[in-house]
């Protein structure tokens, strides 16, 4: 059983590709120990904004092989959620194998509507059949794409019920009424999907948060988790965010890696995304000030 505890500044991380649309491992390597050297406690590999719904199970394994290569299994937790059994327990499996500290479980999201207690025994079976591989699961509750939210109730009945295994939740919903309800479970991490939340986790009892924007500036991100009531700096990292959402996330993400690198491939994405080319939108982003009052 991996006995990490998570916590603190997670970046959600994208994945590069090259001219043939094959993962450029090489450029993932960079960017993630850049993120972890600059900020980040931790790393979500294969998560939404890794684009991990439009890859394939090989292509999803092969990453993960190259990230547990490349850089430390015990700072990173994977996406293994697909809406079959099947494929989540062979991934969930791999993750272990391969030393990742968590699996970040998706609900399986193609039937819906679906009754609590469904997602309940699909959960319940997830972990039977990884029993050997008990690598620790958090939920990833994301229910505008996913279209499935899961209740407090069964969150709580999850966590209750096993303990060892369903350890948090990382909350894309973006409420946070909800994922302050979800942090009043006993031993039960949340983790909000914006990095503006760490001025509120000590008083709200989040465990951190999990965000594709923390890639651009995980400093800023860190230092407001440890200075929760500095109201400048959490005014210049929901800045940086807002301006970045403003435009498509994962594209807007990607052109800024590719910024700081130098390499123009990432702003590749994998259809149905498509790259930023509004003249307006990339000088926005070209104009973003980033980490200023960091490094003064």
């Amino acid at each position: 059983m991996t006995k990490t505890r998570i916590a603190g500044v997670i970046a959600a991380v994208p994945t590069p590709f090259d001219h043939r649309g094959d993962i450029d491992s090489e450029a993932f390597i960079e960017h993630a120990r850049w993120c972890l050297e600059n900020g980040c406690d931790f790393l979500n590999v294969l998560g939404t904004t890794g684009e991990a719904n439009s890859l394939s199970a090989s292509q999803r394994s092969a990453l993960m092989t190259t990230a547990a290569r490349g850089l430390d299994g015990a700072r990173m937790m994977v996406g293994t959620g697909t809406p079959d059994m099947e494929t989540t327990v062979a991934l969930t499996r791999r993750a272990f194998d391969l030393g990742f500290s968590a699996a970040l479980v998706l609900p399986p999201y193609y039937y819906k509507p679906v009754d609590q207690h469904g997602l309940f025994v699909w959960f319940a079976e997830l972990i039977r059949l990884t029993a050997e591989t008990p690598i620790a699961i958090y939920l990833y509750n994301f229910p505008q794409l996913t279209g499935i939210e899961f209740s407090p109730a069964l969150s709580a009945r999850l966590a209750e019920t096993f303990p060892e295994r369903i350890h948090g939740m990382k909350d894309s919903s973006g409420n946070l009424a909800y994922a302050r309800e979800l942090a009043k479970i006993t031993g039960f991490a949340v983790f909000p999907s914006t990095e503006a939340a760490l001025a509120d986790a000590s008083r709200d009892g989040y465990a951190g948060c999990i965000s594709a924007t923390v890639n651009i500036d995980p400093r800023s991100s860190q230092q407001l988790w440890r200075d929760q009531e500095n109201v400048a700096l959490l005014e210049q990292v929901r800045g940086l965010r807002q301006a970045i959402a403003a435009n498509p996330l994962i594209p807007a993400v990607k052109y800024l890696v590719g910024k700081r690198t130098g390499n123009a491939g990432w702003r590749r994405v994998l259809p149905p995304q498509l790259e930023i080319t509004d003249e307006a939108r990339l000088e926005s982003l070209d104009d973003l000030r980033i980490g200023v009052l960091t490094e003064a």
